[in-house]
């Protein structure tokens, strides 16, 4: 039998660390958990307005790096303080390095980065660009691709309030399917 939860629950929700210069050069961090992939060089992100916000409407670019299990106490911080009382990578003991593509910072702390470029910010919508993706060679296969299950991204639960750790690969997507295709 099914319950009517009477809500949205959406899962599984990545936990997305927005980076941005302030007016300044100095980086700093935001956790985001409204956010996606759009189309198919594009993200999406919903924000209210914040420090992260006003740096990027003066910089046009930002970073996007997925938060992971190592990572996570950092991450949850980075959505807990304000870049405007304190300096949160400082305090995170964390190491950010310019973009080479876009004027945003890169952590090295994650495994992986998106640099985007600012396509519009309209009613707390942001849209990006993904100009380039930048991975620790750490977090790649033999083959050169990423290996997730290395990286133990994490997401968000919103029905628990908890951080989950996206799990083991269980199939090849665009051909387990086709058994039921014939």
């Amino acid at each position: 039998m099914k319950k009517n939860l009477g809500k949205t629950v959406f899962f599984p929700m990545p936990v997305l660390i927005i980076g941005t210069y302030d007016e300044n050069g100095v980086p700093d961090a935001m956790n985001a958990a409204w956010g996606g992939r759009y189309d198919s060089d594009k993200v999406v992100i919903s924000l209210s307005k914040h420090k992260t916000t006003e740096n990027f409407e003066k910089t046009g670019a930002f970073t996007v790096a997925f938060a992971t299990k190592k990572t996570m106490v950092a991450s949850d911080y980075f959505g807990i303080a304000s870049g405007k009382n304190e300096d949160k990578i400082a305090k995170a003991s964390f190491h950010a390095v310019k973009s080479e593509s876009v004027n945003a910072p890169v952590f090295d702390e994650y495994p992986v980065t998106l640099e985007c470029k600012v396509l519009s910010w309209k009613d707390e919508v942001l849209v990006g660009e993904v100009v380039n993706t930048v991975a620790d060679e750490a977090y790649l296969g033999a083959d050169g691709k990423l290996d997730a299950q290395k990286c133990e991204f994490i997401s968000y639960d919103e029905t628990n309030n908890s951080y989950r750790v996206v799990g083991e690969s269980v199939g090849n997507a665009f051909k387990d399917g086709l058994a039921l295709k014939g």
